[in-house]
């Protein structure tokens, strides 16, 4: 039965005394402590080894107001910020012992309210002995985010003197923290410069279909009265790359990269249409018959698929207008060139 079940007219008395350090004594109920903490329970159903009308419990170790607080949470469970502010790292201490996880809920976010700096390894070695991963978590990330700051409080100094297993705890976790970092900005840049390849897919598309500034649709010269396109960061290199590859002598022989550039770009386009037939892209269909005939390697496919998904993220989870906002494709940039040149070989 929960403690909060009992009407105060129908409250039992007091029946058990809470002996605390320096002898003092808590009355309490059993039925609540008992309701409220397995642990406790187990003890109040264990003989006593004296035989005595009295019965009690020894919560040693911790202030007597604390465990006053301990026991007034038993029965309500309620608790005052100040009460928290006060008491809050016996409290934890006490609720990881006697198993009252709603008490421990309530201090592992009221020493989270209070962490700093300074107090980060002490709440850090609390949070561990207790069990608490949530406290320790953010004492670690507060820890890696301020380590200069950190190696100068008390609490490093003594780790470093006392608990080796420990420190390297926190510096794997910085470690490992950075490694996350790295690979986060390593993604981030990748599916940027998969969304920029989208957007030339779609800028090859509406050239090649209803022309541009300074290319027109495929077999028709461009209308010179045409205004950019809402893409035309993206659009003018395309174009630009089109009129490269339609008048390049270099090309025959392989040995013009801007050509070779538009060749994969093209190949790419191919290799995500799905209306072959009807598509007045140039060489999309025969890409597509090579690869009927030929097969396409692993690692072009992983491309064609990172491509595609891009597009699809993209186009569900931003707005019309974001999307327009999107960082444009500078074709003639390093890294879209190697990236081109490195995948498309």
């Amino acid at each position: 039965m929960s403690p909060n079940n009992f009407d105060a007219g129908e409250m039992p008395e007091f029946d058990i005394q809470i002996i605390t350090s320096g002898g003092h004594r808590i009355p309490a109920h059993s039925t609540v402590l008992a309701s409220a903490s397995l642990v406790l329970e187990s003890i109040l159903v264990r003989p006593q080894k004296k035989r005595s009308s009295e019965k009690t419990i020894r919560i040693l170790g911790v202030p007597c107001d604390a465990v006053s607080v301990f026991v007034q949470f038993l029965s309500s469970f309620q608790c005052t910020e100040e009460q928290m502010k006060k008491h809050g790292i016996h409290l934890l201490a006490l609720s990881h012992v006697y198993l009252v996880p709603q008490l421990k809920q309530r201090c592992t976010k009221g020493l989270a309210d209070q962490l700093t700096i300074e107090n980060a390894v002490d709440m850090l070695q609390l949070a561990r002995l207790c069990d608490a991963p949530d406290l320790y978590l953010k004492c670690l990330k507060l820890i890696s985010t301020n380590f200069k700051k950190t190696e100068k409080t008390e609490g490093w100094k003594f780790i470093l003197d006392h608990d080796p297993k420990l420190e390297l705890e926190i510096l794997q976790f910085m470690d490992e923290a950075d490694s996350r970092k790295k690979r986060t900005r390593r993604h981030r840049r990748e599916q940027n410069l998969y969304l920029q390849l989208s957007e030339a897919m779609d800028c090859i598309e509406h050239i090649c279909t209803e022309g541009c500034t300074s290319v027109g649709p495929c077999g028709e010269e461009p209308c010179t009265k045409k205004l950019p396109c809402s893409k035309f960061r993206t659009c003018q290199g395309v174009q630009l790359l089109i009129r490269h590859f339609a008048t390049c002598k270099r090309r025959v022989n392989g040995g013009c990269l801007r050509c070779k550039r538009m060749w994969q770009l093209l190949r790419l386009h191919s290799s995500i249409c799905d209306q072959p037939d009807e598509c007045r892209v140039p060489l999309c269909r025969q890409f597509k018959e090579k690869v009927q005939r030929k097969g396409d390697d692993g690692l072009w496919k992983s491309l064609v698929e990172k491509v595609v998904s891009a597009r699809a993220l993209s186009s569900l989870s931003l707005p019309k207008r974001k999307r327009e906002e999107e960082p444009k494709m500078n074709l003639q940039h390093h890294q879209v060139r190697s990236f081109l040149t490195t995948q498309c070989h």
